[in-house]
C-alpha cells in the first residue's frame, strides 16, 4: 500500500542512499536538514521512498502540475537509456501535489518540457511528522512514497502497446533525486518566502541532491548518478 510510510517490512530491509549534498558539490556547505532516499522495484513499478527532515512544514500549491519547485519539494529524475536526451521528472510537495513532465532534451540543448504529459497509473503519498503551515510550532519532517509504473515511462504520442517494460537485472539507468528548500519568514501568522528570485540565475533557495551536478541545474543528465537493477538472492527484484 502506498501511504507515505516507510516503516513496513519491505522498506525496512532496503538500504538508504547517502545523505543528500549541495547541488554544486562537496566544496559547498552541507545541507542544514537531512534528506535521504531508497528504492525498490518489481515487474510493475519503480518504488521511491524519501525521508526529509524539516522544521517548518509548508505547502500551498494544490493543483496537479502546479510548478511545485516554487515551494519545498522532493524530485525524481529518470533517464532510462542514459543518452542524456529524453527523460522524465516528477516533483511532489508536502500536500501530495504531483508535478510530472517529459523533456525531449535538456533546456541548454534547446529542449522543451511537456507538462501536459502524465505518468499514467502513478501512485504517490506523503506522511507528515508535524503540522502543515503552522508557524506556531516546530516540526520533524515528512516522508514520500512513490510507485512509478514502467508502462508510464513512454514519450508523448507513443502507443500504449509500445510501453516500456520492466528493466532486467543488470540494466543501468541514469537517475537523480533533488530537494528544493526555501528560506521562510513568518508574516501575519503565515509562512512566506524570504524573497522571490529576481531572474533565472538568482537562487535564494537551497538545492540538495543525491548526485551533485557541479552547478545549480538539475537538467544535466550526464551528471546524474547510476541506478543498477539487481535481483535478490532468491532471484526476485
Amino acid at each position: 500500500m502506498i501511504d507515505g510510510s516507510l516503516d513496513d517490512e519491505a522498506w525496512r530491509d532496503t538500504p538508504w542512499t547517502e545523505p543528500f549534498v549541495d547541488i554544486r558539490g562537496g566544496d559547498w556547505p552541507d545541507p542544514h536538514f537531512a534528506t535521504r532516499a531508497k528504492l525498490m522495484w518489481d515487474e510493475r513499478f519503480l518504488y521511491v521512498g524519501a525521508e526529509l527532515e524539516e522544521r517548518h512544514l509548508w505547502a500551498t500549491l494544490a493543483d496537479r502540475d502546479a510548478i511545485v519547485y516554487r515551494e519545498h519539494d522532493f524530485e525524481v529524475f529518470l533517464d532510462p537509456d542514459g543518452d542524456g536526451l529524453a527523460y522524465y521528472e516528477l516533483e511532489i510537495n508536502a500536500l501530495g501535489t504531483e508535478f510530472d513532465l517529459f523533456l525531449d532534451r535538456p533546456y541548454r540543448r534547446k529542449g522543451s518540457a511537456n507538462i501536459a504529459w502524465d505518468m499514467e497509473g502513478l501512485r504517490t503519498a506523503v506522511r507528515l511528522d508535524g503540522t502543515l503551515n503552522d508557524p506556531s510550532d516546530e516540526d520533524n519532517g515528512w516522508s514520500v512514497e512513490i510507485a512509478i509504473p514502467w508502462a508510464a515511462l513512454r514519450p508523448p504520442g507513443t502507443p500504449a502497446e509500445e510501453a516500456a517494460e520492466a528493466p532486467r537485472p543488470g540494466d543501468t539507468w541514469r537517475v537523480n533525486f533533488s530537494r528544493v528548500q526555501w528560506p521562510l519568514v513568518v508574516t501575519d501568522g503565515a509562512y512566506q518566502k524570504e524573497r522571490e528570485p529576481e531572474d533565472w540565475s538568482d537562487h535564494p533557495e537551497d538545492n540538495w541532491v543525491w548526485s551533485p551536478q557541479g552547478e545549480i541545474d538539475m537538467h544535466i543528465p550526464e551528471r546524474w548518478g547510476f541506478l543498477r537493477f539487481v535481483a535478490d538472492r532468491g532471484g526476485s527484484r
